[in-house]
């Protein structure tokens, strides 16, 4: 590779069909390509993180050997490089979930801590003692923990929204949950536990009515349909990368403008300064304003060839093989025995939550990943789902456009050779 000339930018990508067949985007991933225990790999686990594609991959390795610097303020070429990619992944990222301006667009982490930002940035000034946080039953840990740490530390109230036992929010009262107290409402896109698809628009047009502030936990969901922030109408919606394609530790807060000109910092130091003197400091404009220090460069380049990838795919395209992946996998359990699937609501994303009765989820994993099925096992980080449902833990199978029917085979199959082992 030739350095001594500008290198392109992650617009290198292959050109490619967009339609091309979904064994064809399967052999995109080369990570799927590999054998476990000598059985082709099934893939399964896409909730906890997804797999990336040859093009991510390629964009990162661009990146680290013809790129890298460290970005904003340098003048020399390799900084100037670093800069326009990175920026141009806030673009990327921005028209990706439809955001009226790059500049809402904060790089974080991942979505835990964009919620935490937004429980240090919004909930430290704007909640006080007798306030009170909504969440929704339904959460991750991500989306509960820090906001008893607020209330904790302001005296103010946590309430939830209850769940039904097909994993559905009961919203028959949330109107009356809405008084005068309540400074923010918190809930997530898609379950990650059970997959249900939570009424965002109608939530935040409730909430707004009295003028109240709502954040979307979209990790579910931004990488399995089409997230239109304008149109769903929050205030705030946090996402992770490795959950779409890209790498870990890197993530994304939108907010709207409003509430990140008021908000406080999360952090102090490089890059979120206009000017520092002993008698004070002048914060930088938004987003460098929540992005202190040296960022993840890399990983938001990475970011942004996913939403390239992703998008050249369609994520209407997406939503629908995984809609048809999650009715192959249903009715194959069902019609399997002894399977008791959690999680039924009329809205779902690509999660199938299960048990086998008399066996701990953790051996049906054990015994799926000897025969090459990666699934999860365990609370899924969210522990009161799993206590509303009367139940430790379940079994996840969760998936992604790039899995197929042989997938769903080899699942079943292990399924099969559990019940031989436990008798049931």
């Amino acid at each position: 590779m030739r350095h001594d000339m500008e290198l392109p930018t992650s617009e290198k990508r292959p050109v490619r069909s967009s339609d091309r067949s979904w064994e064809e985007i399967r052999k995109e991933f080369p990570i799927l390509q590999q054998t476990i225990r000598e059985h082709p790999l099934a893939y399964l686990d896409n909730a906890a993180s997804s797999q990336m594609p040859q093009d991510v991959i390629d964009r990162l390795v661009w990146y680290h050997s013809g790129e890298h610097s460290n970005v904003h303020r340098g003048v020399h070429t390799l900084s100037q490089r670093a800069t326009n990619a990175y920026d141009q992944a806030r673009e990327k990222v921005a028209s990706f979930i439809n955001a009226p301006s790059s500049k809402e667009c904060i790089f974080t982490s991942g979505t835990t801590e964009g919620i935490n930002l937004v429980a240090h940035g919004y909930g430290r000034p704007f909640v006080d003692e007798g306030d009170t946080i909504v969440v929704s039953a339904l959460e991750h840990h991500s989306n509960i923990v820090p906001w008893q740490i607020l209330c904790e530390e302001k005296g103010a109230n946590l309430e939830v929204i209850p769940m039904n036992d097909a994993g559905e929010l009961i919203l028959d009262d949330f109107d009356e949950m809405l008084d005068s107290s309540v400074k923010l409402v918190c809930v997530n896109h898609v379950s990650n536990a059970l997959g249900t698809i939570n009424p965002i628009k109608e939530i935040t047009d409730r909430a707004h009515k009295k003028e109240i502030p709502v954040l979307v936990d979209g990790a579910q969901a931004v990488p399995h349909m089409p997230v239109n922030v304008q149109a769903l109408g929050a205030d705030f919606y946090v996402f992770s990368g490795h959950k779409m394609c890209g790498p870990t530790g890197i993530g994304v807060l939108w907010a709207k403008r409003r509430w990140l000109e008021e908000m406080q910092p999360f952090q102090g130091g490089g890059d979120m300064i206009l000017s520092v003197t002993w008698e004070g400091t002048t914060y930088n404009d938004i987003p460098f304003k929540f992005e202190a220090g040296t960022p993840s460069i890399a990983a938001a380049i990475g970011l942004g060839a996913a939403a390239d990838y992703l998008d050249h795919i369609g994520m209407s395209r997406i939503a629908e093989r995984e809609a048809e992946l999650l009715t192959r996998t249903t009715e194959r359990l069902k019609a399997l025995g002894g399977i008791r699937c959690f999680g039924t609501a009329s809205e779902k994303a690509g999660v199938v939550s299960f048990d086998i009765d008399g066996v701990h989820p953790h051996d049906i994993g054990t015994i799926l990943d000897n025969e090459g099925v990666a699934i999860r096992a365990g609370h899924h980080c969210a522990q009161p789902v799993m206590d509303r449902l009367g139940i430790p833990a379940t079994a996840r199978a969760s998936l992604a456009f790039y899995n197929n029917e042989a997938d769903i085979d080899r699942l079943v199959a292990g399924l099969y050779s559990v019940k031989e082992i436990f008798g049931v």
